[in-house]
């Protein structure tokens, strides 16, 4: 991703998992601090569960995005906040951006913050492809995470500065989450 000043908003990310949510994200980075922001808004019968929000901030450096600062707030729980303890970490909303700025060339071992404590993400290079979303059919560096409790799929725009633009998890039941780009706002 260029190291210039820009603002990029994917939005809405559509998620296919019942059409339940709407998420609308939105980076800002000078290419020395960034400020990633989340929001959910619940489609149908989930608008009843009201909105969630996930804010990242921090710096930027040669090894990629540096959270300083990470906020999650979900209705009728706690809200969440800290920042990652392990060097090189990240939170649940900078790791995915993270590669934007620092694509894997090989495997890529992240422990990553989720405002209670941290797990370990093993993401691996799983080759290019062209992938189809409603923002566009793009050229993609594809990504793989698998570990005892679900795997994930994750397609970077390559032409794009590697924004995710496809992201599939599957939980160990199978249930499967899928979110896809519908807009990129430069």
């Amino acid at each position: 991703m260029a190291r210039s000043a820009r603002k990029l908003g994917v939005r809405p990310y559509s998620t296919k998992l019942l059409q339940e949510a709407e998420v609308s994200v939105r980076l800002e980075h000078d290419g020395k601090t960034y400020r990633l922001q989340e929001n959910w808004k619940g489609k149908g019968v989930y608008a009843l569960r009201g909105e969630a929000k996930r804010l990242s901030k921090g710096s930027i450096g040669p090894e990629g995005l540096r959270p300083e600062e990470f906020e999650e707030e979900r209705p009728r729980r706690d809200p969440r906040r800290g920042k990652p303890e392990a060097k090189g970490g990240q939170d649940r909303l900078s790791i995915l951006w993270h590669f934007a700025f620092v694509p894997p060339t090989r495997t890529a071992t992240i422990m990553v913050f989720d405002g209670k404590g941290q797990s370990k993400h093993v993401y691996e290079p799983a080759g290019r492809e062209r992938v189809k979303t409603p923002a566009g059919d793009f050229n993609a560096l594809k990504l793989v995470r698998k570990d005892d409790d679900k795997s994930a799929e994750v397609w970077l725009a390559i032409e794009k500065g590697n924004v995710p633009v496809r992201v599939v998890v599957t939980e160990k039941d199978g249930t499967k989450m899928e979110m896809v780009a519908a807009r990129i706002i430069p």
